[in-house]
């Protein structure tokens, strides 16, 4: 079960156990029989992301739930996707010169149903590699996964599908996720942060301007009334910011895409290990937290609150 660091340097320092493993700091009790001791029921909770994963370990009681152990993987997914870059890019400088020639193979090569290419890839793994470390080292006995799904057919074209379609409980909920993220959660025009920001148009509805993703940015309310009807190019002076404002909002839908690809290879990994596994939606885990006013993070952990790191062989303190 795990513990607080203080009640395993206690157990340290007065030799009633010794270290186990390092990474993730593991203790094994040499004063306890495995029969003597109690374990209860944990959660792993996971937040998939493009760049950043957020795993929680939280052991729920009856009116409340008490966050263990908190973990940020940070995916190497850009790396890996340059690197089979610049490896496609010297197989085929080895074909253009004078160097010894290597027909390029393709015809024999078959991707089978559900690949994902190796950036993508790799998010599962690592996500799956954690928790199943996790599950070896605590009783670990539900998963619980946020299933992230972003609609980029809809967030470049919002009127694609009609009303019904974007009007609903969650409506706009994945849309201002996204630019909260994509917009680093700050006012584009004065780079304010910590205030309440409202969905702006670069190119206001006044002059045609659309609801794609890429006319969307971020302001506070003070910027977006001054801002009026005014086109960006129009409002904004300094060409820096302008020029930085352009180029974010017509960034691809990378990370979406690739959040996309990987939520069912997650889901389908996580539910062959045999646990019963809980998915949400990310619109669901939005709606809820601005109703209860919940700040963005990926597990709230209340002051009063015990945070536990070590892993034991016992019963955990109340």
């Amino acid at each position: 079960m795990p513990c607080s660091e203080k009640r395993a340097r206690l157990l340290l320092a007065r030799a009633r156990a010794r270290v186990h493993r390092a990474m993730p700091f593991v203790i094994r009790l040499v004063d306890r029989k495995v029969d003597a001791c109690s374990f209860q029921p944990l959660r792993i909770k996971l937040d998939p992301g493009s760049k950043v994963t957020g795993i929680a370990l939280v052991r729920e009681a009856e009116h409340c739930v008490a966050v263990l152990n908190l973990f940020e993987l940070v995916h190497r997914g850009r790396q890996i996707s340059e690197a089979l870059t610049a490896r496609r890019a010297f197989r085929r400088r080895r074909r253009g010169t004078n160097l010894g020639y290597r027909a390029p193979r393709f015809l024999n090569r078959r991707k089978p149903k559900g690949w994902l290419a190796p950036s993508l890839m790799h998010r599962v793994h690592t996500a799956m590699a954690w928790s199943n470390r996790i599950r070896r080292w605590a009783s670990v006995t539900v998963l619980s996964s946020e299933l992230v799904r972003f609609d980029t057919q809809a967030l470049e074209t919002p009127e694609i599908s009609g009303i019904e379609y974007q009007q609903g409980t969650l409506a706009g909920h994945e849309v201002r996720e996204y630019l909260l993220e994509k917009w680093k959660r700050s006012c584009i025009y004065c780079d304010g942060k910590d205030r309440p920001l409202q969905i702006e148009h670069l190119t206001a509805r006044a002059r045609n301007g659309s609801n794609r993703i890429g006319n969307l940015g971020l302001a506070c309310g003070d910027c977006n009334q001054d801002k009026g009807s005014l086109d960006v190019r129009e409002y904004v002076k300094d060409p820096k910011r302008l020029a930085r404002i352009l180029a974010t909002a017509s960034r691809p839908l990378r990370d979406a895409a690739a959040v996309n690809a990987t939520r069912w290879a997650l889901a389908n990994a996580l539910q062959a290990t045999g646990l019963p596994l809980e998915l949400a939606s990310g619109g669901r885990t939005k709606f809820n937290r601005v109703t209860h006013a919940i700040p963005k993070t990926h597990a709230l952990v209340r002051p009063a609150s015990v945070r536990w790191t070590a892993f034991g062989a016992g019963s955990a303190p109340r």
